[in-house]
């Protein structure tokens, strides 16, 4: 699984351990995905060879997809539970994100779309859908869960 990651450590966190999960989902008041974590042990967050993820609608980014810039983990500046400004409570109130969950992915355009876990269907303890935010902040449903959204990223030269 770290073959999802490129070599560089932009994103990457601290080398994580259930006792930090433990604390980031108290923080966060959520279940993460199992899925997510078993990720997050391997490299705690980083910028993922592949990038874009086709839609069926079309995003401030592209008519049909939009790219990912990091996949955030836990601790540290990029963590999920991060107090450094860059968490996902902090960037849901700066740019006011609708209150569905916690905000796992960073795009190029540095706030104005995002990625979430959705709990608004399954609730805090529940297993969240992935749900993408465009600017007119309206959640669409992109996955039924964090596996699916990772196995649909693809390179982003498919579509030029």
């Amino acid at each position: 699984m770290t073959e999802l990651f490129e070599g560089d450590a932009y994103y990457t966190g601290p080398q994580l351990d259930e006792d930090m999960v433990r604390q980031a989902e108290e923080d966060l008041g959520v279940l993460l995905p199992r899925s997510y974590v078993e990720v997050l042990l391997l490299q705690n967050g980083g910028t993922p060879q592949h990038r874009c993820y086709p839609t069926s609608f079309p995003t401030s980014w592209a008519d049909d997809h939009f790219e990912i810039s990091g996949i955030r983990g836990i601790g540290g500046a990029w963590g999920i539970d991060s107090s450094s400004g860059r968490g996902s409570s902090h960037l849901i109130a700066e740019w006011e994100y609708p209150e569905i969950g916690v905000v796992f992915c960073d795009t190029p355009s540095a706030g104005h779309d995002t990625v979430m876990l959705d709990y608004s269907e399954c609730g805090p303890k529940g297993e969240p859908a992935i749900a993408y935010i465009d600017e007119d902040r309206v959640p669409r449903r992109i996955a039924e869960s964090f596996d699916e959204f990772l196995a649909r990223l693809i390179p982003c030269s498919s579509f030029k």
